[in-house]
């Protein structure tokens, strides 16, 4: 068995559960031990460390109630799970208070076992992980480029950006709107040889076709009504640089011949003019979109596609890298707290949670801004679900432990209010969703998810969402 295994301590009166639920835990590299009564477990604990205990609630000599007391008083990292007969649920609500993660009620499954187990490795990693970060000294400013995380997909996007950075390869960064694919960009270009020289981000959702061309390639006066001037374009601008084009699939047909003419002679015509100029610049391109879809529907030019797919860098969304939120909401709320002068140290285990868990449709993005809300709000020295309140409303929180029903009418009618429940809160996470992936526009947020915006503002008005969050949801990419 390896030094590092996590370890279990099962405290049961009855060996053949304890024998049981070694069984079980066997082939998840656990290193399993048990004691059959509480005192000899409170020895062994006081002996070696374990991660999680699974302790019987009712025993004859120290029962689960008492070890569960004393663990959290002398170990309180330790994850406890109380295992309960079915005349024993009603104490479920009394061990959770005492701090027990969950309760397991007997009789139960291997597989039960092991995936409850599981949450208990993983609950304990997320909160070691939370007092690691409260404890780390505070950073000065950050870098603008700078990548945060240390799971394997992000990894993969800081190895391909070192390889691709030295070189002047066009490079093309997909992902979700609020991944930071402009973050990539500068990282790119702050590990180039053009680092000391200008770097150009343009948005090209914003910017109409015309309008886009004239601020990339600039136009002569007399170019059009409105020209009165010369103007020179960002092409000409960022000499030596690098250009950053995020959201190109919204570029029009006309404006993609141009780029494609450019990357194959670094040549560009300024608008009203007939001389060419040759710059030598490096262009980064970024979509929320799947350009071979638009490719194939005729929206994108094919061979403007290929030209600029030399590099792609697949920007993997937050809920695929959950390891990385909290190192990320850490930065921003010492970003934060620094910026309006507060001494916030960390954020409570349940905010620690929710953050987590949650699944953040909005990425990074919305991760910064919900931050930078929370430390507004924050009046104390951690952040708390009290200051998260547009999470706290769309979160998946745990049911409240209710009566256990007595008759089967009582059984069918909790039933029917706990579908009624879940069916409302699916609804308002629905609505929610939709309108901050869509920067909270009603219209946009509608027709994304094919509902009429009369029905849609309907449900916002039946479950009391109202605009009033959209100031705190832009921000940069």
């Amino acid at each position: 068995m390896p030094v590092n295994s996590p370890s279990i301590l099962i405290v049961d009166d009855e060996v053949n559960i304890c024998q049981s639920c070694i069984k079980a835990l066997s082939k998840m590299n656990y290193e399993v031990k048990y004691a059959l009564n509480g005192y000899d477990a409170v020895k062994m604990l006081e002996a070696e460390p374990f991660d999680v205990v699974i302790t019987d609630l009712k025993m004859s000599s120290l029962g689960g109630m008492e070890v569960l007391r004393r663990v959290k008083d002398k170990f309180p990292d330790t994850q406890v799970i109380v295992m309960t007969g079915y005349a024993s649920v009603s104490s479920a609500v009394e061990v959770m208070k005492m701090g027990a993660l969950d309760y397991l009620p007997k009789p139960f499954t291997p597989d039960e076992l092991r995936a409850i187990v599981y949450q208990a490795m993983e609950e304990r990693q997320t909160r070691l992980q939370n007092q690691h970060l409260k404890n780390q000294p505070k950073k000065g400013k950050s870098v603008s480029h700078q990548l945060i995380g240390k799971s394997p997909k992000i990894k993969q996007v800081i190895t391909m950006i070192q390889k691709v950075a030295p070189t002047d390869s066009t490079v093309l960064i997909y992902g979700e709107s609020g991944t930071g694919k402009e973050l990539v960009a500068r990282a790119v270009h702050a590990n180039s040889q053009r680092k000391n020289e200008v770097f150009f981000a343009v948005d090209c959702g914003t910017l109409s076709s015309n309008l886009l061309e004239s601020e990339l390639f600039g136009y002569r006066k007399g170019a059009f009504t409105d020209a009165h001037r010369d103007k020179d374009g960002i092409f000409k601008l960022a000499q030596g640089g690098t250009i950053f084009l995020d959201e190109i699939s919204n570029i029009s047909l006309e404006v993609q011949s141009k780029l494609l003419r450019f990357l194959e002679t670094r040549e560009f015509t300024p608008l009203g003019d007939t001389k060419p100029f040759k710059v030598d610049v490096r262009l980064i391109f970024a979509t929320n979109r799947n350009l071979q879809d638009m490719v194939k529907s005729g929206s994108f030019r094919e061979d403007f596609y290929y030209r600029i797919d030399v590099y792609p860098i697949l920007l993997p969304a937050l809920k695929e890298r959950k390891m990385d939120i909290l190192p990320i909401a850490y930065h921003f709320l010492n970003q934060f707290s620094q910026n309006m002068d507060k001494q916030i140290e960390g954020f409570t285990n349940e905010a620690v949670h929710r953050l987590t868990e949650y699944d953040w449709p909005g990425n990074v993005r919305q991760l910064r801004n919900t931050i930078e809300r929370a430390v507004i709000l924050c009046e104390g020295n951690q952040v708390s679900m009290i200051d998260l309140p547009l999470l706290n409303e769309i979160s998946d929180m745990h049911p409240q432990n209710e009566n256990i029903p007595s008759t089967s009418e009582e059984l069918k009618q909790t039933k029917k209010n706990i579908r009624k429940e879940a069916v409302k809160k699916v609804e308002k996470k629905f609505i929610l969703n939709a309108l901050i992936k869509n920067d909270w526009n009603i219209t946009r947020a509608a027709k994304s998810v094919g509902i009429q915006r009369s029905n849609f503002h309907n449900l916002m008005k039946k479950y009391g969402v109202t605009l009033q969050s959209a100031n705190s949801s832009e921000g940069t990419k």
